[in-house]
């Protein structure tokens, strides 16, 4: 029921990919399709945002959707996202978009343009939707009875259709930026100086409107080249959310990412994020050193730091080989000189480069 009301029933989030069937109590559940909901389910729950405030949150969450597997469209999927609450301002939308865009960025994908559209107001909305059905009437006299239905009910999903012959039949479609309310005009030519002052590129998409109900004003996706146009990321506002699932009327700006997109597209340039490698590897050797370099262990790992240490008592020379191939950043030497004077020889394993550090050093050091 939340995905139904939220979404849309003629979504194809929901109509044609949403898993759901009863449980064995007999009550009707649905393996969930996207994160943002859910997310906002929880905020009320949970008093997350009062009024009057701002509360922003991220999460990285498994979704489920029954299509045809293929290339970057699978059965589950991960989405990260991120919620920006209690704010209706323009600039509130340009930190989420900068936000979306540097992550992308930050990870050697930048460089293709946000597409970026706004679909008003529900006054908008309603206008568009008239001239939509009126610039269709001669594919709807044609078409099948359940595609007329579901247009119908929902003409902006049209623009969101991947159907060839309903793309052809909006050709020559007024953009929905026509048809914007005053105040939603303002806000959108605020949000692009306020991007272009960020140096965030974007592009001017009409027939960009997203797939779900609950998108109001600002809506953006991102296409990857090296995907061939494939959205990595896709986002909005959603001022109406909160109030349709019980809290208080509270303005909302958010976006999610495909985790495995952007996993595809690293693959295609060649470029992934080096592993995540500990921090040290210590090796121990002589009367003492064994129970030392435990303690060390837990005091690093307690400060956060990824500590490895050998547990089958090899000799020195099979540790430091272990060390080597760890990939630790340092291997610790604790021998009987290093016990007796209180201090660790801590090895840099990539430039051989040594120095002798007070065991009460060790983390700030490592720091």
């Amino acid at each position: 029921a939340l995905f139904k009301r939220t979404a849309g029933e003629t979504s194809d989030i929901v109509s044609k990919e949403m898993y759901e069937f009863q449980d064995k109590g007999g009550r009707d559940v649905a393996l969930k399709p996207e994160g943002t909901a859910p997310a906002i389910r929880a905020v009320i729950e949970h008093n997350l945002c009062p009024t009057g405030t701002h509360t922003r949150l991220y999460y990285s969450t498994a979704c489920y959707r029954y299509s045809r597997p293929t290339r970057g469209r699978l059965r589950e999927l991960h989405q990260f996202g991120a919620e920006l609450l209690g704010a209706s301002s323009p600039e509130a939308d340009a930190e989420v978009i900068e936000l979306a865009y540097r992550f992308i960025e930050s990870v050697g994908l930048g460089g293709d343009p946000i597409l970026l559209n706004s679909i008003g107001g529900a006054s908008c909305r309603a206008a568009f939707s008239a001239a939509v059905l009126t610039h269709v009437a001669s594919y709807l006299a044609t078409a099948e009875p359940d595609v007329v239905a579901r247009i119908q009910k929902n003409p902006m999903g049209m623009l969101d259709s991947k159907d060839p012959a309903q793309q052809a039949a909006l050709v020559g479609l007024p953009p929905i930026t026509d048809f914007l309310e005053p105040e939603s005009l303002a806000k959108f030519e605020e949000l692009q100086r306020l991007l272009t002052e960020a140096n965030v590129p974007f592009k001017l998409s009409p027939g960009t409107v997203r797939g779900l109900d609950y998108y109001n004003e600002t809506v953006f996706e991102l296409e990857l080249g090296v995907l061939q146009g494939m959205s990595v990321l896709g986002g909005g506002r959603y001022d109406k959310l909160v109030s349709e699932l019980g809290g208080a009327a509270t303005p909302c700006v958010g976006f999610g990412i495909g985790v495995e997109r952007i996993l595809l597209a690293l693959e295609a340039i060649e470029s992934f994020p080096p592993a995540r490698t500990s921090d040290v590897f210590i090796v121990r050797s002589g009367e003492g050193a064994e129970a030392l370099g435990r303690r060390i262990a837990r005091e690093l790992r307690a400060a956060r730091k990824t500590v490895l240490i050998d547990i089958e008592n090899r000799s020195m020379k099979s540790q430091l080989r272990q060390a080597d191939k760890s990939g630790a950043a340092y291997a610790m030497i604790l021998g009987e000189d290093e016990v007796a004077a209180g201090n660790a020889t801590l090895k840099h394993l990539v430039s051989g480069e040594q120095s002798k550090v007070a065991l009460s050093d060790i983390i700030a050091f490592l720091a």
